[in-house]
């Protein structure tokens, strides 16, 4: 089993960027695979990045692509979401989660991100 906790959420500018980092707890993080998601008032969970196992391996939704950057680093048992040129459309809690191999998902509490234009 795994714990997640994200941080680095705050209230940021419209094309300012914030970096969120989900940190894990217990074995073999790095055979997991990781992803991020998020949550806007009113609207459904909606899928953002994913990561494979070795990190040379990455997804995006095309709300997202070319503006954020998904990353681990397997040594710190972290995951990371660089976001660029954030728009308000982005405000939203986001949650980190990961998929074990045999099959398991683990979420972590979420962190809020609000841009304001």
């Amino acid at each position: 089993q795994v714990q997640l906790v994200e941080s680095g959420g705050g209230l940021v500018q419209a094309g300012g960027s914030l970096r969120l980092s989900c940190a894990a707890s217990g074995r073999s993080f790095s055979n997991y695979v990781m992803g991020w998601f998020r949550q806007a008032p009113g609207k459904e969970r909606e899928w953002v990045a994913t990561i494979n196992w070795t990190g040379r391996t990455t997804y995006y939704a095309n709300s997202v692509k070319g503006r954020f950057t998904i990353s681990r680093d397997n040594a710190k048992n972290t995951v990371y979401l660089q976001m660029n040129s954030l728009k308000p459309e982005d405000t939203a809690v986001y949650y980190c989660k990961a998929d074990n191999p045999g099959g398991n998902s683990y979420w972590g509490q979420g962190t809020q991100v609000t841009v304001s234009s």
